[in-house]
């Protein structure tokens, strides 16, 4: 139980930033000098969707002004979430201004690092408002399909599979019962069934902003280990009367995650307070 990581990487999302809102910034600013300060030789950051709040160019330009001004690591890969699609302008020119931002192809991709595979998935559609789509995940059957292929290649190999979608799926986390959540991701079950056949598979998932120190935020079902990635922007929990609502709007939460030969080490990090989060500290053999 003992040497270095073979590598390291970090995962925050739900930044939500808006370019004239400077509580955004600075709560951005102040996650990324609080993991460099942690490790400022990570391999990857990942930041899993809602990274702006509003879907417009303005506000993605002003995430890579910060970017360019402040320590990150070389790697940074994105996925999308629902609040990207917020400018409601269409599905299409939500997407468009995503990829353009994140230098992709596509929304679903896939990459090596440190010989480890990730895998990055992303809703094809947002709404309308009022329909069970609204903030939900939609996988396209050709998304869908191509996981499928990429599936099919990783259950033959005894490694971890680390998954990114800014959507839970339903009933796996704390809180992901709610009416709101049920459809969180409208092909859960073909997604769950296309994960699971990995052998040892992670699974990160933000956009609930529930703070890491409630129970059941990271959950392990059958082969799959659900993780929640926090939020930068403040941090939910249950209201009481079966919705959820905002607890501490200072709160920003993320993940720093080490990988060994034999283990991987999964921390929550209080970015607010620059400290570890006790109730969210885990290590998996592996």
């Amino acid at each position: 139980m003992f040497g270095n990581p073979i590598f390291t990487f970090s995962v925050i999302s739900d930044i939500q930033l808006t370019y004239e809102n400077e509580k955004s910034h600075k709560k951005f600013i102040q996650a990324l000098h609080d993991l460099h300060n942690i490790d400022p030789n990570t391999a990857a950051m990942i930041i899993n969707g809602d990274i702006v709040n509003n879907g417009r160019v303005e506000s993605y330009q002003k995430i890579n002004e910060i970017l360019d001004h402040h320590p990150h690591p070389k790697n940074v890969y994105f996925t999308i979430g629902n609040h990207e699609f917020f400018k409601n302008d269409g599905n299409e020119p939500s997407i468009q201004r995503f990829l353009e931002f994140s230098k992709l192809e596509k929304i679903y991709y896939e990459k090596i690092i440190s010989g480890y595979p990730f895998i990055f998935l992303g809703s094809e559609s947002w709404g309308p408002v009022g329909s069970k789509e609204k903030d939900s995940a939609v996988l396209s059957t050709e998304q869908l399909n191509w996981l499928a292929e990429r599936a099919e290649h990783y259950k033959q190999i005894d490694m971890p599979v680390f998954v990114f979608l800014h959507q839970p799926m339903p009933r796996t986390l704390y809180g992901t019962d709610l009416e709101y959540y049920e459809n969180g991701v409208i092909q859960a079950e073909e997604l769950k069934r296309i994960v699971s056949e990995m052998k040892n598979v992670f699974y990160f998932s933000g956009h609930t902003h529930w703070d890491m120190r409630f129970p059941d935020m990271l959950a392990q079902r059958s082969s799959i280990t659900f993780v929640n990635t926090g939020a930068i922007y403040d941090t939910w929990g249950p209201d009481g009367e079966g919705n959820d609502t905002v607890i501490d709007p200072e709160g920003s939460q993320g993940l720093y995650i080490q990988v060994y030969s034999d283990r991987i080490e999964i921390k929550g990090r209080d970015f607010t307070n620059q400290q570890w989060i006790q109730e969210y500290q885990y290590r998996f053999p592996i």
